[in-house]
């Protein structure tokens, strides 16, 4: 949305994607109304925590207002609820910015699967952070009145809007700075006119948050003689603000001072995400470097857990000072999905991004935050099996990706995979570990297939020689498995070992008997390979006579150097070119096609069989076909000749 430098009153467009937004929030929320007030406290925190920061080097923006802290009043006659605050406040470009447009990356496609759920508690919404857009959910009416700190008293900005298709703004004089946020209750939130109800709600919600919040002090029941004297007196009606919050930063206090509740509530004030967290860790470390930490493992992933762009990191604090919000270098990329606060000692109140890069207590709380989020997930896994599998299900892909961008935790993290195998029920999944516990006699590899999805991972033709033989195989479909696998080569010294690359030996669990007949049927069938070679020309890398298969007529495969198909799949939906490698076609000798095609050779018919085969055996693998018109046209061909003989 541009914006003009002008004065006047100007109405505006709401984005697109903030009409539905609303849309969806008044209507999704409305039995969770009072969550509008912890999400109005919060913002006004943050505002408060930006302006500290900048006072500490810049203290003229504090205009001789030195008490941070959030005020809320409550005017009956008028049905208004008021969020004051005197933080960073905004000017007249950043108001329209902030609250007339969503500037996350994948907004349409979150707001599109977000209205095709039925259900009006879908906390698919929490993953969003609806913020300031909450109000609407108790407010038919939103003014918001700003001031952006430094600037003069004329360039006060004022924001009005009933939620619908548009909002007006007006240049204002604002005496202070900041921002209030006045909310024009519907008819049926007048529950938020009393003061007894949101001062629990504040207890409850907002307890934690560092600045003091002050809500109107109710008076005391005086006597007919206390009222008089007061008249007589002259006592001014100023009205008298207490504070009903802790207003302490809830990571400074001890351990056995928190409960559970207010440990949830924390986390949903720095997320804004409706669930309660799966997991936390809370420590206070002193020696040679001195920092607390407070870290969350959220229940469910956000929606743009996967977009490069998506903002990710820790909260940042310096001896009690906010620095800055997603401080991604506390973290690596793969724990990114980690929320919480890191306050430090050793670091200067003046560090910026910049000089994150490359600092040596940056890297050593890196290397401690990485550590415990890992032995967190350890013990969860040890100890609460159940949660764990919730955990991996909505974080597993990103965990696999810690194998090739950690090497130091390398093996910590391996512990924690968990995969689907050909032996494991539904989605239920097995450590690397506990595959290791069940492999056969003699085994000493661990065997893996990976295909696009779940499904074809295990219906893949690869599998039927395992199946027989009842040896496990690890199912691999998450786009990130192709490179796991390459930078995880072992596994407690048993190699992995994929069954659709390169010449599968099975040697060990196969008699003498069965080796020599394989051996013979080779020998038998080395002319039809050659054959079906010959016909197929480049199409293929190889021909050559299988002892993976049991049901199906032939399978492709990759040499042992080439790339898999599924990996090939992957780079060119990247767009990267890919040097050219052919797919090894192997036949079930035992297979009725294939004996058939064995009586058929130097037929006319011969190179369109051999075709259908190498097509049929793409499709199996999950691989899409170069020409799918002239495959149809020769199964039509084939249909058309058993009918006529028939």
């Amino acid at each position: 949305m541009t914006t003009t430098a002008t004065t006047e009153k100007q109405t505006c467009g709401f984005q697109a994607e903030v009409g539905q937004l609303l849309h969806l929030v008044t209507h999704a929320l409305y039995s969770n109304r009072e969550i509008f007030l912890r999400e109005l406290v919060s913002n006004a925190s943050d505002a408060l925590d930006k302006l500290r920061f900048l006072s500490v080097s810049e203290p003229a923006y504090l205009e001789n207002d030195t008490e941070l802290g959030i005020h809320i009043e409550i005017d009956e006659e008028a049905k208004t609820l008021t969020l004051r605050d005197n933080g960073i406040g905004m000017d007249r470009d950043e108001i329209i910015a902030h609250l007339g447009t969503i500037a996350k990356s994948g907004t349409k496609e979150f707001l599109k699967v977000l209205s095709a759920q039925q259900s009006k508690e879908n906390l698919l919404i929490g993953q969003f952070g609806v913020g300031f857009y909450s109000s609407f959910i108790v407010a038919d009416k939103v003014s918001v009145r700003s001031r952006k700190a430094g600037l003069a008293a004329e360039t006060g900005v004022e924001w009005q809007s009933t939620g619908e298709s548009d909002f007006s703004v007006e240049t204002i004089t604002k005496a202070s700075r900041g921002t209030e946020v006045i909310l024009h209750l519907k008819e049926d939130a007048a529950e938020f006119l009393d003061n007894w109800r949101l001062k629990n709600l504040i207890r409850k919600y907002s307890d934690h948050i560092s600045f003091p919040i002050w809500m109107q002090k109710e008076a005391e029941p005086q006597s007919d003689e206390e009222e008089a004297e007061d008249k007589d007196s002259n006592i001014s009606d100023a009205t008298v603000f207490e504070t009903v919050n802790r207003a302490e930063a809830l990571w400074t206090l001890p351990k056995s001072k928190i409960s559970d509740e207010e440990y949830t509530e924390f986390y949903k004030h720095i997320s804004h995400d409706f669930s309660d967290p799966l997991a936390w860790v809370h420590n206070k470390v002193e020696g040679k470097l001195e920092y607390s930490s407070l870290l969350y493992i959220p229940k469910n992933p956000p929606f743009d857990l996967y977009q490069r762009e998506a903002s990710k990191g820790l909260k940042l604090y310096v001896k009690r000072v906010f620095i800055m919000d997603d401080a991604e270098q506390l973290l690596p990329l793969y724990l990114r999905f980690v929320k919480g606060v890191i306050d430090s000692n050793d670091l200067p109140l003046n560090v910026s991004r910049e000089l994150l890069q490359n600092n040596a207590v940056i890297e050593s709380l890196r290397s401690a935050t990485t550590r415990r989020v890992l032995d967190t997930l350890e013990k969860m896994s040890k100890e609460q099996a159940d949660k764990y599998a919730e955990f991996w299900q909505s974080f597993g892909p990103a965990l696999k990706e810690g194998i090739a961008e950690d090497f130091a935790n390398k093996d910590k993290i391996a512990a924690l995979l968990r995969f689907e195998t050909t032996q494991s029920e539904g989605k239920s999944t097995v450590s690397l570990a506990d595959y290791i516990a069940r492999m056969k006699d003699k085994q000493d590899k661990i065997y893996y297939v990976t295909a696009d999805s779940a499904a074809a991972a295990r219906h893949s033709p690869q599998l039927e020689i395992f199946k027989q033989k009842n040896i496990e195989v690890l199912l691999l479909s998450d786009r990130v498995d192709e490179w796991l696998v390459v930078h995880l080569s072992e596994f407690d010294g048993k190699s992995l070992q994929s069954i659709a690359k390169g010449m599968l030996d099975l040697d060990t669990f196969a008699n003498e008997e069965e080796k020599k007949a394989h051996e013979q049927v080779v020998a038998e069938l080395k002319p039809l390979a050659e054959a079906v070679k010959d016909a197929l020309g480049d199409a293929v890398k190889e021909v050559r006579i299988s002892h993976r298969l049991t049901d199906s007529p032939a399978c492709v495969v990759a040499d042992d150097n080439d790339l898999g198909g599924h990996v090939q799949r992957l780079l060119k939906a990247a767009g990267q070119a890919m040097p050219e490698s052919k797919p090894i076609l192997e036949l079930n000798p035992n297979h009725p096609i294939v004996k058939q095609l064995d009586q058929n050779k130097g037929t006319e018919q011969f190179k369109q069989w051999s075709q259908i085969l190498l097509s049929q055996a793409i499709l199996a693998e999950g691989a899409p076909l170069v020409d799918p018109a002239t495959f149809v046209s020769q199964l039509n061909d084939l249909w058309k000749g058993l009918l006529a003989a028939h």
